[in-house]
Parts: C-alpha cells; sequence; structure tokens
C-alpha cells in the first residue's frame, strides 16, 4: 500500500507541506504583482493539491521498477519521461485553472500566465516530480532492506524453534527410557515398590508433559519437577542416594529452559550414585550474581568407571540447546575427577516479566 496514504499521520503531515508550497507560490506570485493575495491562494491552492496528488503517484512508478532487475539506462528513461508528463500536466492545469478563475472573477485580479512564467511552472512540476522519484525510490530500497531484515529475522527464530524440537526429541525418550528400566528391575525385587514407583512416575510424567513445549518455566517449577523426579529414584536406591540443594532467594523467581536440571540429576544417579557401594550425595547449588543466574550440578563418582547403557542427555545437546536459546550469552562447561564430576551453567537472569539484562 501506498506509504503516505496507508498512514494518516504521514498523510496529514503530507498535505500540509503541499499547503505550505501553496503559499509560497501565493507569495511569489504578489511578490512580483502578478495579482493580489485573495486571488493568488484561489489560484495556488488548487494546483498545489493536485501537485501533491500527482506526485504521490512517482510510488507506483519506482514499484514498477525492482531496484534489483532494473537498468541505469530503462531507469532513466522512464523517470525522465514521468517527470516531463508531470511538468505538462502541471503547466496544462495551470492555465486551465487560470481561465476558469478568469471567467468567474474579475479579469483585473487574473494571473496572467506568459511563456515566461509557463516555462518556470513546467520546469518546476518536472523537478518536484523527478525528486518525488528519487526520494520514493530510497524508500523503497530502505523498506525492502527493513523487510529482508524482518524475513531474515523470522528465519532465525524458526531454524532456533525447529532446533529446540530436535533437541526434545532427543532428550525425551531418555527420561521415560530409564523409568522403564527402573520398573522392570523394581518388579522382581519388590513388586509394591513398583506399583509406588509406577503411580508417582504417572505423575511425573504429567508434569513434564505440562512444562516441556514451554519455552522458559520459573526455576520453582523445575526445582518442583526435580523433587518429584528423586522422590521417584528414592524407591530405587532408598538411603544411597542423597541429594542437596542451596538455592538463593533472589534466584527462586529466575526463569530457566524446561527440563535442564532434571535430566542432569538423572545423569549424576547414574553415572555417579548407582556405581558407589556407599551411594552418595549429589549437591546442586544455584544463584544469582551480576545478573547472571549460575547452577552448579556435583556429584561423586567411582574410582573404577562402570560401563552404562542408554541414551544419555548428551552434554553436546544441552550446549546446543542452550546455545539456541541464549545465542552466546550462556555458558555450559563441565570437568571430571577421579572422585567428582562438576557441570556449571550460566545464563542470562530473566524474571516473570520476561526482560532480560545482560552483564
Amino acid at each position: 500500500m501506498h506509504p503516505i496514504l496507508s498512514d494518516r499521520r504521514r498523510f496529514l503531515v503530507y498535505i500540509g507541506t503541499w499547503m505550505l508550497i501553496a503559499v509560497l507560490i501565493a507569495r511569489l506570485l504578489v511578490a512580483n504583482d502578478l495579482t493580489n493575495w485573495t486571488y493568488a491562494l484561489w489560484f495556488s491552492v488548487p494546483i498545489a493539491l493536485f501537485a501533491g496528488f500527482l506526485t504521490s503517484s512517482a510510488y507506483f512508478v519506482c514499484r514498477s521498477l525492482p531496484f534489483n532487475q532494473r537498468s541505469f539506462s530503462i531507469a532513466a528513461l522512464v523517470f525522465c519521461s514521468a517527470a516531463l508528463i508531470s511538468g505538462m500536466s502541471w503547466l496544462g492545469l495551470c492555465h486551465g485553472w487560470s481561465k476558469v478563475l478568469v471567467a468567474v472573477t474579475d479579469e483585473t485580479s487574473a494571473v496572467r500566465i506568459s511563456t515566461h512564467l509557463s516555462v518556470l511552472f513546467f520546469i518546476t512540476g518536472f523537478a518536484i516530480y523527478l525528486l518525488a522519484l528519487l526520494a520514493f525510490d530510497v524508500y523503497i530500497a530502505f523498506d525492502n532492506i527493513r523487510e529482508a531484515e524482518r524475513r531474515e529475522a523470522a528465519s532465525r527464530l524458526l531454524a532456533r524453534d525447529a532446533e529446540l524440537q530436535v533437541l526434545r526429541s532427543q532428550i525425551d525418550p531418555h527420561f521415560l527410557f530409564n523409568s522403564l528400566n527402573s520398573i522392570s528391575a523394581l518388579t522382581a525385587i519388590d513388586a509394591a515398590a513398583a506399583r509406588t514407583m509406577t503411580i508417582a512416575l504417572a505423575d511425573f510424567f504429567r508434569q513434564t508433559l505440562a512444562i516441556a513445549e514451554k519455552e522458559k518455566i520459573s526455576l520453582k517449577e523445575e526445582l518442583l519437577l526435580c523433587e518429584n523426579f528423586l522422590a521417584v529414584e528414592k524407591i530405587r536406591f532408598g538411603k544411597k542416594l542423597g541429594i542437596e540443594f542451596s538455592v538463593a532467594t533472589e534466584a527462586e523467581n529466575a526463569l530457566i529452559p524446561p527440563m535442564i536440571l532434571q535430566p542432569l540429576l538423572e545423569n549424576a544417579i547414574k553415572h555417579g550414585i548407582r556405581n558407589l557401594a556407599k551411594g552418595g550425595v549429589i549437591m546442586v547449588t544455584i544463584f544469582q550474581r551480576d545478573r547472571w543466574l549460575h547452577i552448579a550440578v556435583e556429584n561423586p563418582l567411582s574410582p573404577v568407571p562402570a560401563s552404562s547403557t542408554g541414551n544419555g542427555l548428551g552434554l553436546s545437546n544441552l550446549r546446543q540447546r542452550f546455545f539456541a536459546l541464549y545465542g552466546e550469552q550462556a555458558r555450559v562447561t563441565w570437568q571430571q575427577t577421579d572422585e567428582k564430576f562438576i557441570l556449571e551453567m550460566a545464563m542470562p537472569f530473566e524474571q516473570d516479566n520476561n526482560e532480560s539484562v545482560y552483564k
């Protein structure tokens, strides 16, 4: 749609500009003793508004010649031809309107359009239309750049969402795989515990389904998910499994991607606690500092590495997921010794108002 007609404010400014041009034309006519103010305004206002209407058509001329598909010679020919037609049309209107005013008013006040004045009107109409063509051409070029940037941003968003869906599809089966293994093992040992665990797992998966499709959830929701998960694992490991949470009060309302902490606890149990005869304690530390949210998960390891099966979380997937959400504004690192494994995450601190501030 036309950029002037589609915006009321632009339209009013455009009309106001041409009214000022009408006053300027009238002032020049009066200054050269060609007529009085009343007649000058009667003459200049209609021809100025017509010129404004005529000049607005320059936008469609520019649109008919896409910048990336035109040649300089064709553009120059079209632009000059359009400006020439505009100048002649405006000159014709000036002569015609002058005759109409002569017919309905006192001839002594009429503007006598001499050859010199005709040339001046023609050159003015030609120049104004040519300037309008150049102005609209620049506007269209910048509008195309903005549109390309919007399309690129939309493409990046779609690519990010697609990547997140792929990563989630790789992570989600991991929960079901290990859960079924746990139930299978408990069935042969303690049928009542297996039944209790099945019910608990149903509650756990119900919660995961509620939050899995969200891009961000509160830290409180993630911790509640972790508590439900650990309640299930407690049935399996008993006193062998210990957990210590250290969560700073100011970090409780932070927004984080869903299901980033629970799978880390699952990995800590699978690759750490499960392989220790006496078990151990998983330590989770969460705090906010300098507008960043820091999460650390530490678990003990067996001195003798044990083989394990299953999909696993995939720390590289975790990094990719963070990059898809935060770009370079997040960090996932880990280190392993003979006795423990430590994973640390840092991400921009966001609160419920979804306003993020970076360090």
